[in-house]
């Protein structure tokens, strides 16, 4: 399918959102809180896809959907120690349900469902942001964004420069950054450049802002051009190498060199430590085994997986992985009604 066909899918999609009253179905008031809610865990970089899509479901079902966005980490913590009721939980790492919520019992397989790779973000006014971007293409995203210059790395550890990213305790953005960095210093043949990297990190805040709080930014290159339509005179970002920046498959061996480890979700029989090893840049999603509204948990992944759900995440990020991937051993787990949207 083309873009112009996705976009084209999910204007219809939101059109028919209008039927009947002229402006997009919305919830009453008290939807959310309802008890026939489906509850929808998701990682903040889904926030526009997962939007588009819930408003959907909710105009085609007539089910209300509870929306809760958090650091993928950090809601997995919520589900399990915290016992927080939820149907659906899509991370922006799948390893991260492969790894922490499998061995809990919580989930029983991890769909890989979109894709995405990190860029370096910056502000017009950042220190050097003269002299980030290479000159192989002008800066007119999303068809056209330069790489970043060759001596990228050593231009964002100068003096008084900083680097932000979320915690990464709490969000695989973070500790993809980390992993950036490691996989850096083995592009560059630095051993002490993942230190130097270290050295002028910052976890970013909401309130904090590019360009005065800190310098520079490892994000996705899908979350970067949101925020560049927001602040189209100020915001920039380049294309980082494919060797360190998570974002191509083929390299998934080279980016398994490296890990990071991250705290477990503190439940009794589960590891203390999770070592998450790098690899392409990709989301997962599953129905957890806890789900208090599971049959419309599984319409709301074949609405995700449909040409219509395909089509609302193409509009605004990460990419879709169509159809999804799961693996042969979690396929056998999988819901019966999501075998044929799948592949292995």
């Amino acid at each position: 399918m083309t873009r112009h066909a996705m976009l084209k899918l999910a204007i219809g999609g939101l059109a028919a959102l209008t039927l009947g009253t002229g402006h997009p179905a919305r919830a009453q008031p008290d939807c959310a809180s309802s008890p026939d809610a489906l509850i929808v865990y998701h990682a903040g970089s889904l926030n526009a896809a997962f939007s588009a899509v819930e408003a959907l479901f909710t105009a085609q079902t007539g089910i209300c959907v509870k929306d809760v966005a958090a650091g993928s980490l950090d809601a997995a913590r919520r589900i399990s120690v915290g016992q927080e009721p939820a149907d659906v939980f899509a991370a922006a790492d799948y390893l991260d349900i492969s790894l922490l919520l499998q061995p809990a019992g919580l989930a029983n397989y991890s769909i890989a469902f979109a894709e995405n790779s990190l860029v370096l973000a910056y502000s017009t006014d950042s220190r050097g942001a003269d002299g980030i971007a290479g000159l192989d293409a002008p800066f007119n995203p999303p068809g056209s964004v330069p790489s970043a210059a060759a001596n990228w790395h050593e231009q964002v550890t100068q003096p008084g420069v900083l680097i932000g990213a979320t915690n990464p305790f709490l969000d695989p953005t973070g500790y993809r950054a980390d992993m950036l960095f490691q996989l850096s210093a083995l592009q560059y043949g630095q051993p002490a450049l993942y230190n130097t990297f270290l050295e002028h990190y910052t976890i970013t805040r909401t309130t904090d802002v590019i360009g005065t709080s800190y310098d520079y930014q490892i994000i996705y290159e899908s979350s970067a051009y949101a925020a560049y339509q927001a602040n189209p005179s100020a915001y920039r970002y380049v294309r980082l190498p494919s060797a360190v920046n998570l974002g191509d498959p083929r390299q998934n061996r080279r980016y398994s060199q490296v890990f990071t480890v991250v705290p477990g979700l503190g439940l009794p029989d589960t590891a203390s430590k999770v070592a998450i090893p790098a690899t392409h840049a990709v989301w997962g999603v599953t129905i957890l085994n806890t789900a208090p509204h599971y049959a419309a948990a599984v319409q709301f992944l074949q609405l995700l997986f449909s040409a219509q759900g395909v089509a609302l995440q193409a509009a605004s990020g990460p990419t879709p992985i169509s159809p999804p991937v799961v693996s042969r051993a979690d396929y056998g787990q999988l819901p019966a009604e999501l075998r044929p949207v799948v592949r292995q």
